[in-house]
């Protein structure tokens, strides 16, 4: 019996007072009883607030997955916006109506997470089979939609990873049946080429979801379009027809039953010509669109696309035009297409070129409302001593240097020293079918990015010319200060996305690169240990803060760093 006596429990003491620990041996925090100041918040305040939470949430673009851009991690603020829901009543309106209208699902987190989650997938899985997250992440938010109908009603935009879209399409089409209002969502690649394993998907799109703003038709999806005159889709905004064979007939009449469209892209259709464009009886007119873009476009004249755009209707309305490739518009048509354009914000011209330009005199590109020009002549010919693009660009120099883009204020272009040159140009004479044209030189402000074919980064400079009418170089009105900063996306020698440095006139006629305050930027190639300054050794003024910056600071003290060919300081 007394050996049994040792497996007996053990009896809690009489007095449990003693046995409780004391609220003395525990550090508490003392609450706070005041009013809740956050009742104060209005709805349109707190929703600020959630936005700023959880930013991707937002995103009411219609570009796919790979294409929408928002720093952080976007499973991780998606998160913390559901965790804010379940704070109050009163959040929950607020943040639950935010949450549900652009979902996104990721394939992994962007953060140190993804380590951590990683691990405990693998040891989750069964048979080595790691699970698929952006998979149950689908599912999940398809049997969310699915119990509540009220949530399903907020989705408008479902952005999804290439490999969730390709293998998950019953689920995406289960997802659809119950959001109405849904505008964008990224799709298989077979949804747009007719492939027979997407038509539940394409049914469920076509019967339940009417405000689709964006859709694609590829090879094979001829039908699909066409059917389009059955009504489906109507508030479509934006259409990309890519190596599609179509009668152009019926192609004008699907554009003429789309009151919305806003966007067409023709991509590689040989029997796309100007005859596109044209008025003809029992068809409805081409429509005025707002952006335009022309892709491996052979049959598309300047002369044609120009006669389109004569229309104050069209001329007014297209604000966005992209040529890339179009054997039928070479860089001397250009001018025609600005000249009837009259409200074209954004013009990218791309061209690939073995020849260089005539030496017969064309009129320069004159455009009042232009202020971005993507303008990326790549030369395909063998003399890398006189590369055919060089003409190219020296026509777009007289342009700018004639005064003829007033309103542009950034340039993209394919030559690492275009900015040099453009500084360097001379002012220049009127143009031989322009007679009343007088050049006053480059008078505005410019945002200048340049890249190589060789290189994957654009390097930005920022031109400030003088402010004084037909002179070019003054020192009126004090010199600018150059600034550098690594948040604001600079290149990998300056810590971010581009480069940057700043060009002003240096009071003799020619332009000066200034470098950072009070530091040397790192450079990627070899610098000078002398500096070329055209013939002026001299101190180069007060900056900002008024120290005399000399030409000592381009001295070059570590002997093993290198720079680029397009660093204006060295």
């Amino acid at each position: 019996m007394g050996f049994m006596k040792r497996f007996r429990r053990t009896k809690s003491p009489k007095n449990k007072e003693i046995a409780r620990p004391r609220h003395d041996d525990y550090y508490a925090t003392p609450a706070y009883h005041g009013p809740d100041q956050t009742r104060r918040l209005d709805d349109k305040l707190l929703l600020r607030i959630f936005e700023h939470v959880c930013p991707h949430a937002t995103d009411d673009t219609l570009d796919g997955s790979e294409d929408s851009g928002n720093d952080g991690c976007m499973t991780c603020d998606t998160r913390d916006l559901a965790h804010c829901s379940l704070v109050k009543r009163q959040w929950y309106g607020v943040s639950a109506g935010l949450l549900y209208k652009s979902i996104r699902i990721d394939a992994v987190h962007y953060c140190e997470l993804e380590e951590v989650y990683a691990e405990q997938r693998k040891r989750k899985s069964h048979g080595g089979d790691e699970t698929d997250a952006p998979t149950m992440r689908l599912q999940l938010l398809c049997r969310t939609v699915r119990d509540n109908h009220y949530v399903g009603s907020r989705v408008r935009f479902l952005k999804l990873p290439y490999m969730t879209r390709e293998s998950c399409k019953a689920e995406i089409a289960r997802t659809v049946s119950v959001c109405p209002n849904i505008e964008f969502i990224d799709l298989p690649d077979g949804f747009f080429n007719g492939d027979s394993t997407c038509h539940t998907l394409r049914q469920e799109l076509q019967a339940r979801c009417s405000h689709i703003r964006k859709m694609k038709y590829n090879e094979g999806g001829e039908q699909s379009l066409e059917s389009l005159m059955h009504g489906y889709w109507q508030e479509l905004r934006v259409i990309e027809l890519n190596k599609i064979q179509m009668e152009p007939t019926i192609l004008r009449r699907v554009f003429g039953i789309l009151p919305w469209l806003s966007e067409v892209s023709f991509a590689d259709l040989p029997w796309l010509n100007d005859s596109i464009f044209h008025p003809a009886s029992g068809l409805p007119d081409f429509p005025a669109l707002d952006t335009l873009k022309l892709r491996k476009i052979r049959n598309v004249t300047a002369q044609g696309l120009a006669q389109y755009l004569s229309s104050p209707i069209c001329g007014n309305a297209l604000r966005t035009l992209t040529i890339k490739d179009c054997a039928g518009l070479p860089v001397q048509g250009l001018h025609l297409i600005l000249q009837v354009a009259a409200s074209l914000e954004t013009l990218e011209y791309t061209a690939t070129v073995s020849s260089s330009l005539p030496l017969d005199p064309y009129p320069p590109m004159m455009s009042m409302s232009l202020r971005k020009l993507n303008f990326e002549i790549i030369s395909n010919g063998t003399n890398q001593m006189y590369p055919p693009g060089a003409s190219y660009y020296q026509y777009l120099t007289n342009s700018l240097m004639s005064s003829s883009l007033p309103s542009l204020r950034k340039l993209y272009v394919r030559d690492p020293s275009f900015p040099e040159t453009l500084t360097l140009a001379p002012p220049l004479r009127p143009f031989a079918d322009s007679p009343t044209h007088t050049p006053r030189g480059f008078s505005q402000p410019l945002e200048v990015f340049s890249k190589g074919l060789d290189e994957l980064e654009w390097i930005f400079t920022s031109i400030i010319p003088a402010d004084v009418y037909g002179r070019r170089g003054s020192m009126s009105g004090g010199r600018p200060v150059s600034s550098y900063s690594a948040h604001k996306g600079l290149g990998p020698q300056w810590g971010g996305d581009a480069r940057k440095s700043v060009v002003v006139p240096n009071g003799f006629g020619g332009f000066l690169a200034i470098p950072a305050d009070n530091e040397r930027p790192r450079s990627a190639g070899h610098i000078s240990p002398s500096y070329p300054s055209h013939g002026h050794s001299q101190s180069l003024g007060h900056i900002g803060n008024g120290n005399t910056i000399r030409a000592s600071f381009m001295s070059h003290t570590a002997r093993d760093k290198r720079a680029s060919r397009a660093d204006l300081w060295r």
